[in-house]
């Protein structure tokens, strides 16, 4: 007997094989059009899956693939899992089964440990500072048994099973609290020898690259030399250096020329996240960010950048404060707002001149939405304007958010709507541009691009507005990535690689989470494999675990 014949939708039936089988593949996905991952044009073939590999492709019409389950692609497109470069998924990996945030839109490997703050390497004394200090990106989820202190460690508990696969950045701000605490000079030489050590273990516990957060404390601390001195340690392991540089406002192209010259100075790879031009003051000049990048290929530079395809940002409420104001920790920052001179000089500097942490803009409150609280007798102000939850309360808006803050302890995340759909689109088209979420899933109003970037990708701006072949944008989610990353048995469909795979429909592909409802799972993708294991199965999430670390294997 071969395979039911009842007439279904694109690939909604799953054939169930009965007879003899050529071969005992685990999965075969029959009838798919390939869109491999390289930018190649499509072609139809039958994909087999066994013990998480790829281990037959075939499009020729000879004897067919047949294995324990068979699935009906006709109609559906079979591409790379994509890869999300800039995902906040550190405990969501280890504590959210489902994980259909980023399963849901296809996403099957994605690299944590980003803005130079995550979990590791910590310390006694730094792991309750780190838990508290991005809280406003995670929360403080129970459950969470927190007994690593390196990123081995960590990575270890990733292998225990996880819904996705996981890469991981070293966190230089992370790194130099454990080094210097949160003091805002330069390090000593001893200090610069712990930080380079602490980096060089990262990089042979298995991480991929040095990540920094330059618009936060204490990595905002650091100057040009010091992230110098780490990035040629990266470079000698073959990492890329993937910063938050320290502005997207007033100094935005300052602040990326900067990363260039890291880049040009130590060697080291450099990977541009989030890579937007924000504010009024950078509308239109995404051409100018794009020269610099092309200047410095064109002398040997690797660089390349990742974006998310929506206009807002989200980040830490806490993170549009002076840097100055936040030395010594969240606790020092409350003794600060509790002298009435102090809090008198930060508000000057949010509403009046501009603050590091606001990019060197002055805080438009109209523009600054509460996306989450953690304590649940203050979710009353979440999806307000902090312009509006002012307003209402009678206060003056920077009054308002200091309070907020304070009554939050500090774990109040926010929406920026500061972005310029201009520089997005020119942004996304060019040649060393790969896609993210930065996806923060935390809050009650999350930023809808945890749920939606890789199908409002695949959707709007290459199926609505045809800014890109599906061809050419499936690349920029799959195979460019992969080669960041150095993974060559990743983001390509070929025999002998590993079977994370995505079957979409390329006409009803599409995001469905918005700002109002920010966790509805995409449309149009039915099927998910993760290490060959089905994660989706008709869009509906299955037990399956099969997530584990990807682990750079490069050494000095």
């Amino acid at each position: 007997m071969g395979r039911t014949n009842r007439p279904s939708p694109k690939g909604s039936r799953t054939a169930e094989y009965e007879g003899p089988r050529m071969a005992e593949l685990d999965v075969v996905i029959r009838g798919a059009d390939i869109v491999d991952g390289t930018g190649a044009a499509r072609f139809r073939a039958d994909v087999g899956v066994k013990d998480g590999r790829i281990t037959a492709l075939d499009a020729h019409s000879g004897a067919r693939l047949d294995g324990k389950r068979v699935i009906d692609a006709g109609g559906l497109v079979c591409a790379p899992g994509f890869i999300d470069m800039h995902a906040h998924s550190e405990l969501a990996v280890l504590t959210d089964h489902d994980h259909l945030a980023k399963l849901g839109q296809g996403c099957t490997l994605e690299v944590l440990g980003q803005d130079g703050l995550s979990y590791a390497p910590v310390d006694e004394v730094t792991a309750p500072q780190m838990w508290e200090a991005i809280a406003a990106w995670n929360g403080r989820p129970d459950g969470v048994d927190f007994s690593w202190r390196s990123v081995g460690g960590y990575l270890d508990r990733v292998d225990r099973g996880s819904p996705t696969n996981a890469a991981y950045l070293v966190p230089h701000g992370t790194v130099r609290m454990l080094a210097m605490g949160w003091d805002d000079r330069p390090p000593t030489e001893s200090e610069l020898r712990t930080m380079r050590a602490l980096v060089a273990t990262g990089m042979e516990e298995g991480a991929v690259g040095l990540s920094a957060g330059l618009g936060y404390a204490p990595g905002m601390y650091a100057d040009t030399a010091e992230l110098i001195a780490l990035c040629e340690v990266v470079a000698g392991y073959g990492g890329y250096f993937g910063p938050h540089q320290r502005s997207y406002g007033a100094g935005a192209l300052e602040g990326y020329a900067e990363m260039i010259a890291i880049a040009r100075a130590s060697r080291c790879a450099l990977h541009l996240a989030h890579a937007t031009m924000n504010y009024e003051v950078n509308a239109g000049r995404a051409g100018e960010l794009l020269k610099l990048v092309d200047e410095g290929l064109d002398e040997g530079l690797d660089i390349g950048l990742d974006t998310y395809p929506y206009l807002p940002g989200m980040t830490m409420l806490a993170a549009l404060l002076p840097s100055w104001s936040v030395e010594g920790g969240y606790g020092a920052l409350a003794d600060r707002l509790a002298n009435a001179t102090t809090r008198a000089q930060i508000v000057h500097e949010l509403d009046e001149v501009g603050t590091d942490g606001a990019n060197g803009v002055p805080v438009d409150w109209s523009r600054i939405e509460i996306s989450g609280v953690t304590k649940p007798e203050l979710r009353k102000v979440v999806g307000s304007t902090v312009a509006d939850a002012a307003r209402a309360s009678g206060a003056e808006a920077a009054e308002f958010y200091l309070d907020i803050l304070a009554e939050d302890d500090f774990g109040t995340g926010c929406l920026m709507h500061v972005g310029n759909e201009e520089n997005v689109r020119l942004i996304m088209r060019h040649g060393t541009h790969t896609g993210s979420t930065d996806g923060v899933l935390h809050g009650d109003r999350i930023h809808p691009r945890a749920w939606g970037s890789f199908a409002r990708y695949l959707g709007h701006y290459c199926r609505e507005l045809g800014l890109f072949s599906l061809e050419e944008c499936v690349a920029h989610l799959t195979g460019r990535p992969a080669r960041r990353l150095g993974l060559a048995d990743r983001g390509i469909v070929a025999e002998g690689n590993a079977a994370d795979l995505v079957l979409f429909d390329p006409d009803t592909v599409a995001a469905r989470a918005t700002f109002d409802e920010p966790r509805r799972q995409a449309a149009g993708i039915p099927y998910v494999l993760v290490n060959g294991q089905i994660a989706i199965d008709d869009g509906k999430r299955t037990e399956a675990l099969a997530g584990r670390s990807v682990r750079r294997r490069d050494r000095a």
